[in-house]
């Protein structure tokens, strides 16, 4: 079975019908058809509920969680060991600490990254990304 983690771009895409959202909602049904795994850092789903928290207020940011809640996506909480596998991360491909989540979390689950956000090319080709059009 294929495992996916989702940065906040992709989860961004798909709520917004941002350019990507076909694809991520492709992974999302093959995850509901018991044919995929989709992982997110607990770090990087915060970031998207911040993000609408402050674009468009609480209201907003709760009705995005209420949505997100039923799909197929496990949310896996930050631990001391993710916090420096992400320390890692960062230190080792320049990333910004809260992306590190998401990179560090690929890394241990030999995942393939969904991911629209250019900072990750600084991962070359340590492990699969599929790239959201931007």
């Amino acid at each position: 079975m294929k495992t996916y983690v989702f940065d906040a771009s992709a989860l961004f895409a798909f709520l917004r019908g941002r350019p990507g959202a076909p694809k991520v909602n492709e992974i999302l049904k093959e995850a509901t058809r018991g044919r995929a795994r989709v992982l997110m850092s607990a770090v990087n789903y915060g970031e998207v509920y911040g993000k609408i928290l402050r674009d468009t207020g609480p209201e907003q940011a709760l009705t995005a969680v209420h949505a997100v809640t039923p799909l197929p996506i496990e949310v896996l909480d930050a631990s001391t060991r993710s916090a420096f596998r992400a320390a890692d991360a960062k230190a080792k491909y320049k990333l910004y600490y809260v992306d590190a989540f998401g990179a560090a979390l690929a890394i241990e689950h030999k995942a393939t990254l969904v991911t629209s956000d250019s900072d990750f090319r600084t991962l070359g080709r340590s492990f699969p990304v599929v790239w959201l059009k931007a």
